[in-house]
């Protein structure tokens, strides 16, 4: 036989081994296409009502990656599931104490800044205070951050307690004469102790981070007292109810506030709502980006935190959520009627007399839990 004879009947074996071997493959079940099998997807678990949802669109525009965004209206419920492993998600925003403690737990991945090239927009003033929960602010970024106060229906508050009446003071909601004749007309409060305790301790002289459990139970007693006239405790509820007029105040989140307001505005209800900052102080707080240990996308995750420091990004989701952003850059991308509201963004007076509180230990944990089950069940 030939050599070229060999030559072309190698060639139609090597060919027909080819097709079978594909055909082979092609039904085998994890043959996919090369585009299915690649397919980017990040898991987001964040704060409902919290993002603008075309700035995911926006981003999986850009980047190809899809996006899956589930919500939660606590802190508890995030830290339940990262402790229990698994969670399944690639970004989570935990507030700050919350954020310690999971630091402390090793919940979360150490951020690698070489692939987060806009750092440089962060606001140094929030990103230093942040450093109290993450220190050197290796496993974090700011993503929003405001202040717990008092969210109100003016001329409802006006009626009931009078046209001179002192709103910007926690004295308001604590004192039982005032508390109740709130009672009718609806008042709710934030179902997180780790907030309002800390922002709540001024009152009674304490410094808002103090452990003293003296100090806390001040606190609690004093909330136990007005719980009657507290139609509930959530800690997102209150924004339609203010916003409907079904209640007319609520000790909650500055951003909340501001979007019960622009509700009511847009409604044409003739509601106006107003927030303010109590003069014995409050609490500042921080909701922050950061990775879960176990991530499946850790790639996609720090992709999504670059996207979302950009300042244009930052603004929108500002301008969407009524929060301010940890990002300074954005600022000349917010909407003036927003950048110019101290109830989101408070001038340095106010500034002065805003605190932080870092994670209660475990023991201390326990017992505000012990107390918060009190006021919240009356047993």
């Amino acid at each position: 036989m030939s050599g070229r004879r060999r030559s072309m009947l190698a060639a139609v074996a090597a060919a027909l081994l080819a097709s079978v071997i594909g055909s082979a493959l092609a039904a085998l079940p994890f043959a996919r296409p090369a585009s299915a099998a690649e397919e980017r997807v990040l898991n987001i678990y964040n704060w409902s009502d919290y993002i603008d949802p075309k700035v995911l669109e926006a981003f999986t525009r850009e980047t190809g990656i899809k996006v899956v965004y589930d919500t939660y209206d606590n802190n508890e419920i995030l830290e339940t599931k990262l402790l229990a492993g698994r969670s399944g998600y690639d970004i989570v925003v935990p507030s700050g104490p919350y954020l310690q403690r999971l630091i402390r737990a090793g919940a979360f991945l150490p951020l690698d800044k070489s692939k987060l090239k806009n750092l440089g927009n962060l606001w140094p003033e929030v990103t230093s205070r942040l450093a109290a929960y993450d220190p050197g602010n290796t496993y974090a970024v700011d993503y929003m951050w405001g202040t717990t106060g008092i969210g109100y229906n003016v001329a409802a508050l006006r009626e009931r307690l009078g046209a001179n009446a002192t709103v910007n003071s926690w004295n308001v909601v604590l004192n039982p004469t005032s508390a109740n004749k709130l009672k009718e007309c609806g008042m709710m409060m934030l179902d997180s102790p780790e907030d309002l305790i800390p922002s709540m301790l001024p009152a009674f002289g304490a410094k808002a981070d103090s452990r003293r459990w003296d100090d806390i139970t001040l606190v609690t007693d004093a909330l136990y007292k007005v719980r009657g006239a507290v139609r509930k405790f959530h800690s997102s509820e209150y924004i339609q109810a203010l916003a409907n007029g079904d209640i007319c105040l609520a000790v909650g989140y500055s951003g909340d506030i501001m979007q019960a307001k622009r509700r009511a505005e847009e409604a044409k209800n003739g509601i106006d709502i107003a927030y303010v900052v109590p003069k014995e102080g409050a609490l500042m707080w921080f909701d922050t980006f950061a990775i879960p240990k176990d991530a499946a996308h850790p790639a996609e995750a720090l992709a999504f935190i670059d996207y979302m420091m950009r300042p244009e990004v930052a603004a929108a989701n500002t301008n969407f959520v009524s929060y301010a952003s940890g990002n300074l850059t954005a600022k000349k991308f917010v909407k003036p009627e927003i950048l110019s509201n101290p109830g989101i963004y408070p001038d340095e007076a106010t500034m002065q007399r805003l605190s932080i509180n870092t994670a209660w230990d475990d023991r201390t944990q326990r017992y505000v839990t012990r107390l918060w089950t009190r006021v919240r069940t009356g047993r």
